[in-house]
């Protein structure tokens, strides 16, 4: 089963990928994946376009964030996958944030992630602890949430 259709996806950041012996299941071997392989990782990154040249950071990555830096052309960006585990205390990976954000001065910064929060800011129909904690550091960094209301995005109480 192929995950990513080539014509339409050049990278995909995950969360929680579903995983076989530390592979991503369901990726191809045609596409580079970066995935902690020490342990069950929660956080990985597929590129699907041949053209587009990464390298993983590992003193940034673990089990729950992969970041790379991405050139394509003229084009660098830092991407970071970051799972934040609901056990782990948030401002642990507002500091891991940080560190990604520090990283990647001077040029574009992309952090999809699986918060393990709640917030309004990003439609759902709530806001917790969590999630006020979060917006307080992504509005102090000026830094956008960029998620659209959608069916596809799930939201259930713990």
């Amino acid at each position: 089963m192929n995950l990513i259709r080539q014509d339409l996806t050049d990278i995909v950041l995950v969360q929680e990928p579903y995983q076989i012996q530390n592979k991503t299941a369901g990726i191809t071997r045609s596409y580079r994946t970066y995935i902690n392989n020490e342990d069950k990782s929660r956080a990985s990154i597929i590129i699907a376009n041949d053209n587009i040249d990464a390298l993983l950071i590992k003193q940034l990555s673990d089990r729950n964030t992969i970041v790379i830096e991405v050139r394509y052309k003229s084009t660098r960006i830092i991407a970071a996958s970051m799972y934040l585990d609901i056990k782990e205390e948030i401002n642990n990976k507002i500091a891991k944030i940080e560190e990604i954000l520090k990283f990647g001065i001077g040029t574009g910064i992309l952090i999809p992630m699986d918060s393990n929060s709640r917030l309004q800011a990003w439609h759902d129909k709530q806001t917790n602890k969590r999630g006020t904690t979060l917006e307080e550091y992504l509005t102090s960094r000026d830094l956008n949430i960029m998620n659209e209301e959608s069916d596809h995005t799930a939201y259930h109480s713990r």
